[in-house]
């Protein structure tokens, strides 16, 4: 399962670079493959250990902010794997060049 997801705080006057980062080390520290973007992360694995770090997440950033906002888009294809980078390759592929890196 890929799963595309935001955690966002709500009611915090300041940045919130932070915030995310307290999410990032719980996704990081679950040891499932993902890929951190400027507006949400996508985490690659069995959908119970997706779920569950995602509701870490958002668990987390609720006991610093006083209200979180989390949204998540699901792609789940039976037996496929390796869909994190793969997905991307495949459009790359077709384009004929690397996209996104600069």
């Amino acid at each position: 399962m890929l799963a595309c997801f935001a955690v966002v705080p709500m009611g915090i006057e300041s940045g919130v670079k932070n915030l995310v980062a307290e999410a990032l080390a719980i996704v990081d520290a679950s040891g499932l493959a993902y890929q951190l973007g400027a507006m949400n992360t996508t985490i690659e694995g069995e959908p119970g250990e997706v779920m569950e770090v995602i509701l870490r997440c958002h668990r987390r950033v609720l006991e610093i902010a006083p209200r979180v906002l989390t949204s998540i888009t699901i792609d789940e294809r039976k037996g496929a794997t390796g869909r994190l980078t793969g997905k991307v390759k495949d459009v790359e592929e077709v384009l004929g060049k690397a996209l996104g890196r600069k």
